[in-house]
């Protein structure tokens, strides 16, 4: 049914394989069994549930488990079959899945937040499971004992988690649109830096410790590319989406980068080209280009008895200009710019037409999706949301 990819190509594409229908409240998280022809899913109805593919190409669920709370994330860990799933009232439940996947046995409970549970981690190596919370904080606890080992609170609700199992780094994401990275001691953490880029709350991360990368998407609708590896502070701008960005996944092998956004928005952006950085804004009190005052520089509007102009910025060169000279509108893709941008006139024409390249393609998943996972081996996708439904796609080479 999936083929492996070998190769790179430019892109992808979507193609729907099968619906799975059948939650009576939004689907927060949705996962591939791998290897098998199966999806674990978690809803805000209280209920997570194990489907199997039937002979009739139709998935019906072979488990079905009621929760005393609604069910806001989940992991999966494939080799002992073990599922954590996080719930609103704070706690996180494990279960362990029988070989046939037909039935499902509660192993403990974890009282890891005081409130809503945002993202939750399991590492098999030191048996800890890691989470995040709407209580601002994350927390680490022992899988063999059961025991809080620590946690470290923020200023603002933790939204999304990313843990580097041989370094022991987490990455978390939070409300004010910050990322902190934090180094987990077995009941101790540091501090190691903090990621200020976003404008608004952050949704989504991935970490790829292959080559060291972090993608960050958030409610400004926007993806940064983190070189964690390069230790030079590169970062990369992708504009491309409508709406908030709920999840990301990259394919290290391909170089491609598959983000969500909850309108239904997939792209699939080629990150194996020569990107730029998106140039820091520059602040003037009047035009970079042709030197009229601002409307806050009453000085030089006094001088000259001109009227202050509204200030603006060249997405290409950060100059600060005036409306009059940034007229112009352009796509800049190779510095993440899929839609026209304000530019300044000179920027604008030295913008050459392969310039204007789309690095990526965009599809409609056609539905409010919420959250996104892969089976990368196996190019399978499946995607959840807030109307209830549960989309099994396959990645097709174009």
């Amino acid at each position: 049914m999936a083929a492996e990819i070998h190769s790179r190509p430019q892109s992808s594409r979507p193609v729907l394989l099968n619906k799975i229908e059948g939650h009576q409240d939004a689907v927060t998280a949705a996962l591939l069994i791998p290897k098998e022809d199966g999806v674990i899913t978690a809803s805000e109805d209280r209920t997570i549930r194990v489907w199997l593919k039937r002979d009739s190409g139709q998935y019906w669920p072979s488990i079905y488990h009621t929760m005393a709370s609604p069910c806001s994330t989940m992991a999966y860990h494939h080799d002992s079959r073990r599922i954590f799933v996080g719930q609103d009232n704070g706690a996180i439940m494990e279960f362990h899945v029988s070989e046939d996947f037909n039935k499902m046995n509660f192993v403990k409970t974890y009282p890891a937040h005081q409130n809503r549970v945002s993202a939750v981690m399991f590492c098999l190596g030191a048996e800890w499971i890691i989470s995040t919370g709407h209580d601002k904080c994350v927390s680490w606890m022992c899988t063999r004992s059961g025991n809080m080992l620590g946690r470290h609170y923020f200023t603002s609700w933790a939204s999304c988690l990313q843990y580097d199992f041989d370094t022991q780094h987490a990455f978390v994401g939070d409300y004010s649109g910050q990322i902190t990275l934090l180094k987990l001691e077995q009941n101790t953490s540091s501090i190691i830096t903090t990621l200020k880029g976003h404008e608004g709350s952050v949704a989504s991360l991935w970490w790829d410790p292959i080559q060291r990368l972090l993608f960050s998407g958030a409610s400004d609708n926007s993806i940064i590319m983190w070189d964690i590896g390069g230790r030079k502070g590169r970062m990369l701008l992708l504009q491309g989406h409508h709406d908030r960005v709920q999840s990301l996944c990259y394919l290290s092998l391909t170089r491609q980068l598959v983000s969500c956004s909850s309108d239904g928005g997939i792209a699939v952006w080629n990150m194996d080209v020569r990107r730029e950085e998106a140039p820091q804004w520059l602040e003037s009190d009047s035009c970079q280009k042709c030197e009229q005052p601002f409307f806050w520089n009453i000085k030089q509007m006094w001088d000259t008895k001109t009227l202050g102009l509204r200030q603006h910025h060249c997405r290409k060169c950060g100059q600060a200009v005036c409306g009059k000279c940034s007229t112009r509108r352009s796509t800049y893709p190779v510095m993440g710019f899929e839609f026209q941008v304000r530019m300044c006139d000179s920027c604008y024409d030295s913008v050459k037409d392969e310039d204007r390249t789309s690095l990526a393609t965009f599809h409609e998943g056609k539905h409010n999706i919420s959250h996104m996972s892969m089976d990368v081996a196996r190019g399978l996708m499946v995607t959840c949301g807030t109307d209830r439904v549960v989309k099994v796609l396959f990645l097709v080479e174009i």
